[in-house]
């Protein structure tokens, strides 16, 4: 690939996020489990808005977040995701352009209207969402910007567009395009029900067309029938070029080759909101990866960004995320 214009570009949800504290009794009364992300149509996504009152709206989705924490590190960074031209999907553009991240699909004129998340966050840290995913799981290839996906040196796939039809054929065609352009592909598994659903479909796209692969461990535990953690890992390995496995406070491990890098839980404050931990996580990893560094340092760039996230409220951070993982790797070796 010759001087390729973005350094990760991403297809995902395009999602406004609509983020407040919760109580646990409110979850209850809600019938919400959690910790766990609910599917809502339409009229139960207006009912759970009005009940949680006022909260922070940003544009959001796993992928969206994970490029505006790239193009905050100062990366070339690009989404494409589908909106319905209403004022969420305006909210949704602004709010992604404003980061530095380019996004350029057009609003649909007709269908369903702008995907938007609930996040409820408990005293605890944990979230939990009510998600009606709208226009954005409308995406086809026809909405691909193939010049976008020629000109990355990566592309990112989010693992909950796999539910759709229209958006796994996208997928497919993106990945084509991007490997045969010299580029490479990531994905995220994004949630172990998404998994449970898709689990013979994702370990085919995991062997035949990804290169980093990032999971969880209750993900990664999922995608090969395992309870046990070290067999699901031995199970990866060799089945793509690197794979990101996150264990939340035990850190992560970075599996390249034979090799396994052991990645300690950066702390960097009080825990307050787990969302967004594990975009940012790809986020760090895929910035360091697309500037030419080694899997490791990547690791720890990703460990450092998801620490800095948990300690405030949404998924976009408050402090310069460039000179933070800078000053943390100074001494790195």
């Amino acid at each position: 690939m010759t001087s390729p214009r973005f350094d990760v570009v991403a297809i995902g949800n395009a999602i406004v996020d609509v983020l407040t504290q919760a109580s646990d009794q409110f979850l209850i009364e809600q019938g919400l489990k959690k910790g766990t992300m609910a599917l809502l149509d339409q009229a139960e996504a207006e009912e759970l808005y009005k009940a949680m009152g006022s909260g922070i709206e940003s544009s959001g989705g796993s992928a969206a977040n994970t490029i505006a924490a790239v193009a905050q590190l100062g990366g070339k960074a690009g989404f494409i995701g589908r909106v319905r031209n209403d004022q969420l999907g305006e909210i949704f553009a602004h709010d992604l352009r404003a980061t530095g991240a380019s996004f350029d699909t057009p609003a649909a004129e007709v269908g369903a209207a702008t995907a938007r998340c609930m996040i409820l966050v408990t005293p605890d840290a944990q979230r939990t969402m009510g998600t009606f995913l709208g226009a954005s799981i409308a995406l086809d290839p026809n909405d691909l910007d193939l010049s976008m996906v020629r000109q990355t040196k990566v592309l990112y796939l989010e693992g909950y567009l796999w539910d759709a039809e229209a958006a796994k054929k996208a997928f497919l065609a993106a990945s084509a395009e991007v490997k045969a352009h010299g580029g490479e592909v990531a994905l995220s598994l994004s949630d172990p029900f998404c998994v449970d659903r898709h689990r013979t479909s994702f370990q085919e796209l995991v062997e035949g067309h990804v290169d980093i692969l990032f999971a969880n461990e209750d993900e990664i535990k999922s995608l090969y029938l395992t309870d046990s953690f070290e067999q699901a890992t031995d199970l990866v390995r060799g089945h793509c070029k690197l794979a990101c496995l996150t264990r939340s406070s035990q850190g992560s491990l970075v599996l390249a080759g034979d090799a396994t890098h052991v990645i300690p839980a950066y702390q960097l404050g009080d825990l307050l909101d787990t969302t967004g931990a594990g975009d940012c996580y790809a986020a760090g990893f895929l910035y360091g990866y697309s500037q030419g560094w080694d899997p490791k340092r990547c690791g720890h760039a990703g460990s450092i960004c998801a620490a800095q996230i948990v300690t405030q409220m949404g998924p976009r951070s408050q402090v310069d995320l460039k000179d933070l993982i800078e000053h943390h790797l100074a001494s790195f070796k």
